[in-house]
């Protein structure tokens, strides 16, 4: 176990520990903002994993997690099968779906990939809404509950246990023989198959983990908010998680959890000026730009890395 790992894996469980006292002093609807907050951390980290440290920018991400989320919820709709037999199947189909698209566009580069990971978004959200004997499309599926409540409470504290298990888990990959072929084929493909590395199956390695990844916060989402519809996988979703990463900190493993959450919550609240909330996100985002392009990231670094020299 490397010093990063011992660092990164005490800040997000005493990062953990105090989000754990937030019900005590929190109404229900700030715990399912932030229960929000946290399904957007973990696809905002997986998708980093991705495009921050492997390079491969795909615009599919929000596809996988609508693909767990629509796997568990037409299980449980049309063969009453229990949401925690369907979320597996919801993982398992994503890492499937990722593993094939990976081998099929990842020979690709830079626009051409991003383009041909939008198109299989689009398609599978045109099939969502054109299949409404089976998907229910626009009408929406109605799936059962995860505890059989609508009370915010036991889904924060899962999405927080779900959130510090992901984020483990992707420091241990990076910090892995993995996450260094990853970070190799980043800035040099060419020199990195010059050194060996079979660039072609990292890459759909890691395509179907993050892709696993968010078919597994998708199954959790779905349950939670017990609605699906096709605007689960609207590009403006994608948007949206690109942005949380680049406002955190493309390519850091802080960026995302630091980009994703305060992110959601803004937009949330500024739901409060109709359609002016665009307009001022996009301002916030604008300044924050202006003063630090490398993200949210680079402003807690010194702080980070003073905390540490303390230790």
């Amino acid at each position: 176990m490397n010093a990063s790992f011992r660092r990164s894996t005490l800040t997000i469980v005493v990062a953990a520990l105090l989000l754990a006292l937030v019900p005590l002093v929190a109404g229900s609807f700030v715990l399912h903002v932030f229960t929000i907050a946290f399904y957007y951390v973990i696809l905002a980290a997986s998708w980093n994993l991705l495009a921050g440290y492997t390079g491969q920018f795909s615009l599919a991400h929000h596809a996988f997690a609508a693909i767990g989320a629509y796997t568990s919820g037409l299980m449980g709709y049309h063969l009453k099968i229990s949401p925690w037999v369907g979320i597996p199947c919801g993982v398992l189909l994503a890492a499937v779906c990722g593993l094939i698209l990976g081998r099929l566009v990842l020979r690709m580069r830079a626009i051409y990939l991003a383009i041909a990971t939008w198109a299989f978004a689009e398609t599978f959200h045109i099939y969502l809404t054109a299949d409404y004997q089976f998907t229910r499309g626009e009408l929406g599926l109605s799936v059962k509950s995860l505890y059989g409540t609508t009370d915010p409470m036991p889904y924060y504290f899962t999405f927080l246990v779900l959130t510090v298990l992901v984020l483990l888990g992707l420091r241990l990959l990076i910090d892995s023989p993995l996450g260094y072929f990853m970070r190799a084929i980043k800035d040099d493909e060419l020199r990195a198959k010059s050194l060996g590395i079979d660039t072609t199956k990292v890459k759909i390695a890691v395509f179907a983990i993050s892709s696993a990844i968010a078919g597994l916060a998708g199954g959790f989402y779905g349950h939670f908010i017990v609605l699906l519809s096709p605007q689960m996988i609207d590009f403006s979703e994608m948007a949206k998680i690109v942005v949380m990463v680049v406002i955190g900190g493309f390519g850091t493993f802080l960026g995302p959890v630091i980009g994703a959450a305060p992110v959601q919550i803004v937009m949330t609240y500024l739901q409060a000026y109709g359609e002016w909330n665009l307009a001022v996100f996009a301002l916030i985002v604008i300044v924050l730009m202006r003063f630090s392009m490398e993200g949210m990231a680079a402003l807690f670094t010194p702080m980070w890395r003073r905390v540490w020299k303390l230790q």
